[in-house]
């Protein structure tokens, strides 16, 4: 998320079949604190600005300060499967406010793809950077579900984190508010692999996640997400994703 070592959920098992508990979810997102700036390797491709992030895939829009007031966009679940090696495997898709060239705050929300051999499961939170991560109650998703994200800043240290899934009627949101305050100079649609400890987890096979109806607010319009910055997530000289934009559009593929 903010950091290449953050955590959005914690893989620990009490068995080998056992999926991570809400309390070691939290607990390894608290973790994640100790890390440092996202590590991406700038590169040039086809004219476009693209990026190599250890763990960052998705579309990224960096401005002056206090341009995105808000960010939004709309996925269908996946359903994670094992990248291989066995064990706890995970991804996550968010979108977000700062993060990636303003490191005082960030402000986002989204949904963890938890996959442990046969058992899938799925949580939704938000986090306003450096306060911890939560997850929210009252809402459950399956794989197919139509899902909104959106982030909003009230101000730079006043905002609102919402999700609904559009396929059952329910919706969460938390309104939050801060002391370390927003540049509002970066917005985000990502998917997101994570540290648990000083080590990458074991990504999931997440298919492929689209953010349809992708845009970023200012104060005075909107941008769809075809001319931001493109991220890929490779590790250990392996390309793991596959990122495309369009007007209103981030592709990201697990290859």
């Amino acid at each position: 998320m903010l950091f290449s070592s953050l955590v959005v959920s914690s893989l620990l098992a009490a068995s080998a079949f056992a999926l991570p508990s809400s309390k070691e979810r939290h607990d390894a997102r608290v973790a994640r604190r100790a890390g440092g700036l996202r590590q991406s390797v700038p590169r040039i491709t086809n004219s476009s600005h693209v990026e190599y992030s250890s763990n960052w895939a998705g579309a990224v829009y960096n401005s002056a300060k206090g341009t995105y007031k808000s960010v939004t966009a709309t996925f269908v679940v996946p359903t994670p499967k094992s990248s291989g090696g066995g064990g706890s495997q995970a991804a996550s898709a968010w979108v977000g406010i700062d993060g990636d060239t303003c490191g005082n705050a960030i402000l986002q929300t989204g949904v963890d793809f938890n996959v442990d051999g046969s058992s899938v499961s799925y949580d939704a939170w938000y986090e306003w950077y450096p306060d911890y991560a939560y997850d929210f109650s009252g809402i459950t998703f399956k794989a197919g579900d139509s899902v909104t994200l959106t982030v909003t800043a009230s101000s730079t240290t006043k905002g609102t984190a919402v999700i609904t899934n559009n396929s059952n009627g329910k919706s969460v949101s938390k309104s939050i508010s801060s002391s370390s305050a927003l540049c509002e100079q970066d917005a985000e649609w990502i998917v997101e692999d994570f540290e648990e400890g000083n080590s990458l987890v074991p990504f999931a096979n997440f298919g492929t996640v689209t953010f349809t109806g992708a845009s970023a607010k200012t104060a005075s319009s909107s941008v769809g997400p075809s001319s931001a910055n493109i991220i890929d997530i490779q590790q250990n000289g392996k390309t793991l994703t596959s990122v495309s934009t369009s007007g209103s559009s981030v592709t990201v593929s697990y290859v």
